[in-house]
C-alpha cells in the first residue's frame, strides 16, 4: 500500500528522501516521516516540553499552556492545513513537535539569558539547539547519537540560520548559503506555530488576567470575531465567548492561509520539490492577513509579553539562568560527569565546556532549573 499516494506532485515524499545520516532498513510499516515522528515523539527532549514555559512558567497554573501543549497544537494545525493543499501531513508534523525541542527553561527569557553567557562561545540559539537535540544529544540507539531523522525533518526544524552557522552544518545548512527554500511542509509548520502562539497566547493572557476583553476590542480582528460570537449567541460570556473567538479567528488565519498558498502554488507553476527549492516562499497568508497578524503580534508584546508581572518572572528566570552558568564554568565538577570536559588545551576545554554547559542548561525544565539554582545558592539545599 502507497501511503503517499495521495499527495500533490511538489510535495515531499519519504521514499524520495535524501535518507539519514547513518543509513538504516527501510520500515516495513510505516514511512520514512512516520518513523521520524514517532522517535521524536518517543524521545527524553519531547517530555521535557511538559514542564518548559510557553509565556507562563509553569508552576504558575496548571491550565497555561506549555511547549508541549503547544507543540501539539502547531502539529493539528499545520496537519489540517496540509491536508488541504495535499502536503505529506507526516512530514509537517514530525517538524512541528520537534521545533521546539532546544528551547531553554523560561521561554525566550531563558534563551536570551543564555545567548548572552554563551556571546564568547559561539551564542546559542533554539533553532539550532533543537537541531542539535536530535542530531546529537539524544541518546537511545546503539548505531548513533541523536535520532538520526531524515533530511526533510531535519531541514525544517532549522527555520533560520546565519551563514556562519549554516556553513558548519554541512547538508542541512546548504539552503541558506544557497538562498534556495525548504519543503513545503517545512514553510507550513513556521506559519502554523504563529497561527498557534498569537492566538493561544490570547487565550492564556486572558485566564490570567493580564490581559482584558476590553483592550483586545481595540484589536479590530479580535472585536470583529467576538461580535460574530454574539450575533451567533447572544447572551454568551465567559470562557465560552472567549473560546469561540478564538476559534473563529485561528479559523480565519487558517482558511487565509490555505487560499493563498494555493494560488502561490499554481501561479508559481511548481511541479516538484526541487521547482519550490528554486521558487519564493508559497506558504503565506494574504497581504490584509498578513497587517491584522502584525497588529495582534505587536499588541502581545506591549501587552503580555511586556507586562511588568511577566517581567518579574523572567527577570527573575535570567538570573537563574546566568547564575547557573557562571556556577558551572567557574566550577566544571558541580556537574554530572557526562558534561564535565577535563581534556583539551585552555581555549579548547573552555570552548566545549561552555557547549556543554548550555547543553545541560537548555535541557531542563523550568522547576528543575529552580532546584538546581536553590541547590547551589541555598545553604539549606542538598
Amino acid at each position: 500500500m502507497n501511503l503517499e499516494a495521495h499527495l500533490a506532485p511538489y510535495a515531499a515524499f519519504s521514499s524520495a528522501s535524501p535518507g539519514r545520516r547513518f543509513p538504516e532498513s527501510t520500515p516495513s510499516s510505516r514511512t520514512e516521516f512516520q518513523r521520524d515522528r514517532d522517535r521524536i515523539i518517543h524521545s527524553t527532549a519531547f517530555r521535557r516540553l511538559e514542564y518548559k514555559t510557553q509565556v507562563f512558567v509553569n508552576h504558575e497554573g496548571d491550565l497555561f499552556r506549555t511547549r508541549l501543549t503547544h507543540s501539539i497544537e502547531v502539529a493539528q494545525i499545520a496537519r489540517s492545513i496540509a491536508r488541504n493543499l495535499r502536503l505529506n501531513e507526516d512530514l509537517v508534523e514530525a517538524i512541528s513537535l520537534a521545533h521546539d525541542l532546544g528551547h531553554t527553561p523560561f521561554g525566550h527569557a531563558g534563551q536570551d539569558a543564555l545567548n548572552a553567557c554563551m556571546k564568547d562561545y559561539g551564542g546559542f540559539e533554539h533553532n539550532l539547539q533543537s537541531l542539535r537535540v536530535v542530531d546529537e544529544l539524544e541518546e537511545r540507539y546503539g548505531a548513533f547519537d541523536g535520532l538520526n531523522l531524515t533530511f526533510e525533518t531535519r531541514e525544517g526544524i532549522l527555520k533560520h540560520c546565519s551563514l556562519k552557522n549554516a556553513k558548519k552544518l554541512g547538508d542541512v545548512g546548504r539552503r541558506f548559503i544557497d538562498k534556495k527554500q525548504p519543503t513545503l511542509e517545512a514553510q507550513l509548520a513556521n506559519l502554523a506555530d504563529e497561527i498557534a502562539y498569537n492566538n493561544h497566547d490570547i487565550d492564556d493572557g486572558l485566564r490570567s488576567g493580564l490581559l482584558t476583553t476590553t483592550q483586545l476590542d481595540d484589536i479590530d480582528f479580535y472585536a470583529r470575531h467576538r461580535k460574530e460570537v454574539e450575533a451567533s449567541f447572544p447572551g454568551i460570556s465567559g470562557r465560552r465567548a472567549i473560546h469561540e473567538t478564538i476559534r473563529r479567528m485561528i479559523n480565519a488565519l487558517v482558511i487565509d492561509l490555505i487560499d493563498t498558498s494555493r494560488a502561490r502554488i499554481q501561479d508559481a507553476e511548481v511541479k516538484t520539490v526541487d521547482d519550490v527549492r528554486n521558487s519564493t516562499a508559497l506558504i503565506a497568508f494574504s497581504d490584509d492577513m498578513n497587517t491584522e497578524a502584525a497588529l495582534l503580534k505587536r499588541f502581545l508584546r506591549d501587552n503580555l509579553y511586556l507586562h511588568y508581572q511577566v517581567n518579574r518572572m523572567t527577570s527573575k528566570a535570567r538570573r537563574i539562568v546566568r547564575e547557573l552558568f557562571e556556577a558551572f564554568m567557574q566550577e566544571p565538577r558541580l556537574l554530572p560527569p557526562d558534561y564535565q570536559v577535563m581534556q583539551g588545551n585552555e581555549q579548547e576545554r573552555l570552548q566545549w565546556q561552555a557547549r556543554k554547559v548550555a547543553d545541560y542548561i537548555a535541557g531542563m525544565t523550568d522547576r528543575y532549573a529552580m532546584r538546581e539554582h536553590r541547590r547551589l545558592f541555598q545553604v539549606d539545599e542538598i
